[in-house]
């Protein structure tokens, strides 16, 4: 079924088609590079303001642009569109109607208020410089971005500048946060076996038991942020899912170990995997065993640039008022794709407000989360104020690489 977009210009307020629009895709959602409903919508949303759409990168991703004066001069605006497989515990009317696919990351409200700036720039007189607004698939253990860098998102749309922003619980709606430097951390998940030989619970000394030796890894692995690495450089290693066995009277063949690795410096990522590395071979030596480590959907930390993030501050003091901007607000160690972008180019990506005092705001992936749609204005004048305070800067102040 698709998705009406049929209001998304017309109302007396601007806000209201982008709610409406919002909860539909809130009540359909679709899980990485998966999101042909959603980017159908998209689509179609963008023509009906007048655009030309780039479609089919990273299979649903797709790219409008907004020429400028200065065809020399662009900057990129991102936002990520892809849903979570969480089944969702809300009861309300836009509830999800895709079983265990759930909009529980507010990427829903993101693509919304792109869509917001792209309609108000539109209607605004020409800029001196390019926009291309970027909706990416494939965010949330995708790597969306990174496909779509590889697939030639910079060569076939130059830009001096990428800016991204993710909504946050716990900032309220009107307020935002943005630091220079990290601000999401790098990331990656593992999987480790652990090979034994099965035998009977009663004669273990005929197999070889997997749980002890896996025991003794889970718990070697947590000294390594702790003992590892400098403690003024955060960093966690999360051991979430371990499993053994099928019955209690049987030792297993294997013990499997998921988890994932984070920390807000790539190289202190780079490191600690090379010491969870060492601790595996070792453990493997020590007691005559077999143990495969495993490391996927790597994200690097989300870093933004000081000339861009001073520019985005200044934006979001004007725009939100200096009190309602934490201009060195505490990074994070959840991941971001983002982080691709902002290895190709300078730029920097912001925490806007979604909490509020008047409802429960449940964090980011909880089952019962809903994006706050009164963020959506504040989230439409941002991505606007930013593209006009962009290019009054000087000419020259970034060279499109």
């Amino acid at each position: 079924m698709d998705i009406d977009t049929r209001a998304a210009g017309v109302s007396q307020d601007p806000i209201e088609p982008l709610s409406a629009l919002r909860k539909q895709l809130h009540a359909r959602p679709e899980l990485r590079f998966e999101e042909r409903l959603t980017s159908d919508a998209i689509a179609r949303a963008l023509e009906s303001y007048g655009y030309a759409v780039e479609r089919g990168i990273a299979e649903t991703g797709l790219v409008a642009t907004l020429p400028g004066k200065d065809p020399t001069r662009a900057i990129m605006l991102r936002a990520d569109m892809d849903a979570l497989p969480i089944q969702e515990a809300n009861d309300f009317e836009h509830a999800s109607r895709h079983p265990g696919h759930m909009h529980a990351c507010g990427h829903d409200g993101h693509i919304v208020m792109l869509l917001g700036a792209a309609r108000a720039l539109k209607l605004r007189p020409q800029l001196p410089g390019t926009v291309h607004f970027v909706f990416q698939p494939g965010e949330e253990g995708g790597a969306g971005a990174k496909r779509m860098i590889d697939e030639g998102l910079f060569t076939r749309f130059p830009a001096d500048a990428v800016f991204g922003m993710h909504n946050w619980p716990a900032l309220p709606v009107g307020s935002a946060g943005i630091r220079p430097g990290p601000i999401m951390a790098a990331g990656a998940r593992f999987r480790i076996v652990v090979q034994g030989k099965g035998a009977h619970a009663a004669q273990p000394h005929l197999g070889r038991d997997p749980i002890p030796l896996a025991c003794t890894l889970v718990l070697e692995l947590q000294t390594l942020a702790a003992r590892h690495k400098n403690p003024i450089d955060p960093a966690v290693i999360s051991v979430c899912m371990l499993n053994a066995g099928h019955t209690d009277n049987v030792i297993p063949e294997s013990v499997e170990i998921r988890g994932t690795a984070r920390a807000l410096s790539t190289g202190v990522l780079e490191m600690l995997q090379r010491a969870m590395d060492n601790i595996c071979n070792g453990l493997a030596l020590v007691q005559d065993a077999s143990i495969s480590l495993e490391f996927f959907q790597f994200y690097p930390a989300t870093v933004n640039s000081p000339a861009e993030t001073r520019l985005c501050a200044q934006v979001l003091q004007d725009a939100f008022g200096v009190d309602k901007v934490d201009v060195d607000t505490p990074p994070n160690m959840t991941s971001e794709d983002f982080g691709f972008m902002l290895q190709e180019k300078p730029g920097a990506y912001i925490l806007i407000g979604n909490g509020s005092p008047d409802r429960k705001s449940h964090n980011l992936h909880h089952p019962n989360y809903d994006f706050n749609d009164s963020a959506i204005p504040h989230g439409v004048r941002y991505w606007v104020d930013l593209a006009h305070a962009y290019f009054r800067q000087a000419r020259g102040h970034r060279a499109i690489g």
